[in-house]
């Protein structure tokens, strides 16, 4: 968290597969709670998307095993950025690991899945964890209702975070009438 609520760029979410699937989920959350973040896929990254990283970002890597190769490159891109990385992985004896300035231990015994092969409990965990720490950043940040209210502006969240001053009229846009005006032209004015 601490080195997560340092980061004056934005944090570079990265993972292949099914945990890439979750970056996305878990970039959007940081984004969307006053931690600005981006998914990085790492496979498109080596082939010119690490132009997307710059000097005052982070990577928040996410691979069950630590030893995807993509990944792994990936990181010495970072680290000849000089960005610091957080692992999250479910190896914390991985390559992964040992290049990660933080680890997030994220293992599981086993997958929920019949076969014990399709990510399913790993990626239920690596998800639990991202919002975990997009929690902790967003409770270290102060970001609270008006700064959230600022980035959901539409939807039911938008709709349940508006004020009145959001959504009234203001100067010669405001309908006025006089204590005699007609009904009719009330409702017009109104309308109008």
């Amino acid at each position: 968290v601490d080195l997560a609520a340092a980061c004056a760029g934005k944090i570079a979410v990265t993972g292949l597969g099914k945990s890439g699937i979750i970056c996305k989920k878990i970039a959007a959350t940081l984004s969307s709670t006053g931690s600005p973040a981006i998914f990085l896929h790492a496979a498109d990254a080596l082939h010119g998307d690490c132009g997307l990283l710059a000097k005052d970002d982070l990577v928040l890597a996410v691979s069950k095993s630590g030893e995807t190769a993509e990944i792994l490159q990936l990181l010495n891109v970072a680290k000849r950025l000089g960005l610091p990385v957080i692992a999250m992985a479910g190896d914390r004896n991985s390559t992964l690991v040992q290049y990660a300035d933080v680890f997030l231990d994220v293992s599981v015994t086993e997958e929920a899945c019949p076969l014990g092969l399709a990510p399913t409990t790993s990626t239920a965990v690596a998800l639990a964890m991202g919002d975990a720490l997009a929690m902790a950043l967003m409770e270290r940040k102060g970001f609270g209702k008006e700064a959230f209210a600022s980035v959901h502006p539409a939807g039911s969240l938008g709709k349940r975070l508006l004020r009145v001053g959001d959504l009234m009229h203001r100067g010669d846009a405001m309908p006025r009438v006089l204590d005699s005006t007609p009904m009719s032209d009330v409702i017009y004015e109104m309308s109008r």
